[in-house]
């Protein structure tokens, strides 16, 4: 059985963006308007926080 998803559990997945989940790079790249090798390109420079990587890509 599968380990039980908490709210906190849900809440840090989703402040990382998985360079290797083609769907969150896509989404990352729409959301911030810029390309998927963009948004990959900036989680191998500065990490897969989100935070990060949208500042990154708003520059």
């Amino acid at each position: 059985m599968p380990a039980k998803k908490t709210a906190l559990g849900r809440k840090q997945d989703r402040a990382r963006v998985a360079k290797g989940q083609d769907y969150e790079v896509r989404y990352e790249a729409k959301k911030t308007g810029r390309s998927a090798s963009a948004v990959k390109k900036a989680v191998k420079k500065v990490g897969n926080s989100r935070k990060r990587i949208e500042k990154r890509l708003a520059r």
